[in-house]
């Protein structure tokens, strides 16, 4: 197994000349269908309301990854449901709910925080020990709560959580999780055939060129940085990631 420190220090020294898109399957992203890649390019992100990794991802980079993508790329989210319990349903109803709002970064932001609290956005870990923080989420009553700060009443909540084209999502949620293989989040799929492998992945140009490469089926350069100190932050953001998963299997 490799050791944490060697990991992430082998993640830092890596050069940026070896960023290039030399993208290699097995390596860089795995193939997880057999069949025709979508009709159109597409990117969907697999994520949990409950994923610290998550919810800094939410803030720290996807708006960068979303603002690179090369132009006819649809972007989607789906939640997990690794809980498998009614607490779990209620939080996945409330991202169906959120995509037929206006708002959706706002509702989505406070969706995470109400879970995690505001800590969580810069990748704090609530599970570590001596780190707790009590979920405001408990029922569909505290959900409710969260929205109705935002003008959504109990009753409009109620009714597109209640419909039947949530209840269609969250049946597609659950079945696509199980047919590419999600089993860690956060997770990217590129034209349901391709999931990118976080851990390897080094920086934020990078990430976002090899989302491109894969969408568009042909080779892409990564889009000029936007800036060094967000490529230093996707340094630590990718050793977490690593070093998450890494734990998980051993």
């Amino acid at each position: 197994m490799i050791k944490p420190l060697a990991l992430a220090v082998a993640l830092i020294v890596a050069p940026f000349s070896t960023f290039a898109a030399n993208y290699v399957e097995g390596t860089h992203y795995t193939q997880i269908s057999d069949k025709a890649p979508s009709s159109e390019p597409k990117l969907t992100e697999f994520f949990s309301f409950y994923c610290h990794n998550c919810f800094n991802m939410e803030t720290n980079y996807l708006p960068d990854i979303k603002a690179n993508l090369n132009k006819g790329i649809a972007f989607d989210t789906k939640h997990v449901d690794f809980m498998n319990s009614d607490i779990g349903t209620e939080v996945m109803r409330s991202l169906a709910v959120i995509q037929e709002l206006d708002n959706k970064d706002t509702l989505t932001h406070a969706m995470f925080a109400a879970i995690q609290g505001e800590a969580g956005a810069n990748g704090h870990d609530h599970s570590a020990p001596g780190h707790k923080h009590e979920p405001q989420i408990n029922s569909r009553d505290d959900i409710k709560q969260v929205f109705a700060k935002f003008g959504i009443d109990a009753a409009k909540y109620d009714k597109l959580a209640d419909s039947k084209s949530t209840d269609e999502k969250l049946a597609l949620w659950r079945a696509q999780q199980n047919q590419f293989r999600v089993e860690s989040v956060p997770a990217f799929i590129v034209n349901d055939k391709y999931a990118v492998n976080l851990s390897s992945i080094r920086t934020l140009d990078e990430l976002i060129g090899l989302i491109n490469y894969l969408a568009v089926e042909k080779d892409a350069q990564a889009p000029k940085s936007s800036g060094g100190s967000l490529n230093w932050l996707f340094l630590a953001f990718a050793a977490a990631i690593a070093l998450g998963r890494q734990k998980r299997l051993s």
